[in-house]
């Protein structure tokens, strides 16, 4: 599909530098990855909560919600995931330019789906957090019963069984998801945001 050319961009007087000054905080993209079960939507709620009570704003953009609405067309095929995280990234993106600071929790499994959308937005705006756990982990925790399915045959493509998940190769910050609490990796993210001046 080719954009049309009657489409021209309207610029606005308040930029996203104003929105900063206005919320007191930058904003950027924490960008959660990681195997089903490895914890991502989870430690990204914690998070959201440690930031409010900070009074930084945020917005959560998690996988399984956003299928519920924006992007219900898509199955998981490897073009229709890359057409998921395409359109997660450019919501993200809208959100930062609002000044928000944006988690978004998807396995995203493909780096260069994950490199798509850290090119939408200035370097510092991109924080990929690698939630790392081995499929043993994910397979005990395995809270909504999916590894279960996807080994019995009824779930077809899923991550880390009988489709690829690629490691982050230079992530900003891993999570030991085998090891870590919620409270001890919510203290991690938080200690790198406050290192980088980010919060």
């Amino acid at each position: 599909m080719t954009r049309s050319s009657n489409v021209v961009w309207h610029k606005s007087t308040i930029k996203k530098e104003n929105r900063h000054q206005l919320n007191g905080h930058k904003s950027a993209i924490i960008w959660f990855t990681g195997l089903s079960g490895s914890g991502k939507s989870t430690i990204s709620v914690a998070l959201e909560s440690a930031l409010y009570a900070k009074g930084i704003r945020t917005y959560r953009l998690d996988g399984d919600n956003v299928r519920h609405g924006l992007n219900r067309d898509l199955g998981f095929s490897p073009e229709d995931r890359n057409e998921n995280i395409r359109r997660i990234g450019e919501v993200a993106k809208l959100m930062v330019d609002a000044g928000l600071f944006t988690l978004t929790a998807f396995i995203s499994p493909y780096r260069e789906d994950r490199d798509q959308v850290r090119r939408l937005v200035k370097d510092h705006e991109f924080v990929e957090v690698y939630q790392k756990a081995t499929i043993a982990t994910c397979e005990a925790r395995d809270p909504k019963g999916l590894y279960k399915k996807a080994r019995l045959g009824e779930i077809k493509n899923f991550t880390g069984i009988d489709a690829p998940y690629e490691e982050p190769i230079n992530p900003n910050i891993v999570i030991d998801a085998d090891r870590l609490s919620v409270e001890e990796s919510v203290e991690q993210i938080l200690s790198y945001l406050e290192k980088k001046g980010y919060i």
